[in-house]
């Protein structure tokens, strides 16, 4: 009796080495996304939640700006110097990309991303550490009765969001400008600036005026974290 011989479908074989093939690019394409790097994200530390900055916008104190005197900058000692390196240095370290420094404390190679404008700029010469806080906001918003070393502590702190790197052309157009009068070019980092914006006056015991507290709550609106 003759067996029945069964030859395997060529065309089957290729399907199965084409279906492999496809799954494989798949599986390269996932782990390229994976792996890509992104644009540095340097918010400082410190960031709150959008209820804890709910609730902080709403226990700020609503007063008119003032101040006992002429605001002069030097009233704000700032870019100290602790451990052997300035605030400017210290913020440019932990803000950059790769950033290396030398001896000194200053960065000798590096790339940071500016969440205002959402440019990158690798000379740290065309970065500017911005007060999220302007130190004449923070003068006629209650920083004029405080004591030289209170305004030195404000003026370089590191441990709230009130200390970022920026581009230096956005820093300049910023100036002593708060939320009502500025806000960043990129609508997607709004959310983050009126949190740090929030957070420092509430930490600091700022006032905010009627304008300032207006132009707050829409841009807190718009987080959804």
């Amino acid at each position: 009796m003759s067996q029945l011989v069964v030859h395997p479908d060529p065309r089957r074989g290729s399907r199965v080495r084409h279906l492999i093939a496809w799954v494989t690019t798949l599986a390269l394409v996932a782990l390229l996304v994976t792996v890509q790097p992104q644009a540095a994200s340097a918010y400082p530390p410190g960031l709150p939640s959008k209820a804890v900055a709910q609730s902080e916008l709403d226990a700020l104190t609503v007063r008119a700006e003032s101040a006992s005197a002429p605001y002069d900058r030097d009233l704000f000692p700032h870019w100290i110097t602790v451990n052997g390196c300035t605030t400017r240095e210290t913020v440019l370290k932990r803000d950059g990309d790769g950033v290396v420094v030398g001896s000194d404390c200053y960065p000798t190679s590096g790339s940071w991303y500016s969440e205002y404008d959402g440019q990158t700029r690798t000379a740290p010469a065309d970065i500017s550490i911005d007060h999220v806080v302007a130190l004449a906001e923070a003068w006629y918003s209650g920083a004029s009765t405080w004591t030289t070393a209170r305004r030195q502590d404000f003026a370089n702190d590191l441990t709230g969001p009130q200390l970022i790197a920026v581009t230096a052309e956005v820093n300049s157009s910023k100036s002593d400008k708060d939320p009502a009068e500025w806000v960043p070019p990129l609508a997607s980092k709004r959310c983050a600036y009126s949190k740090m914006w929030i957070h420092t006056k509430s930490r600091w015991g700022l006032s905010v005026d009627a304008a300032e507290k207006a132009a707050l709550q829409p841009l807190l609106n718009s987080c959804s974290y």
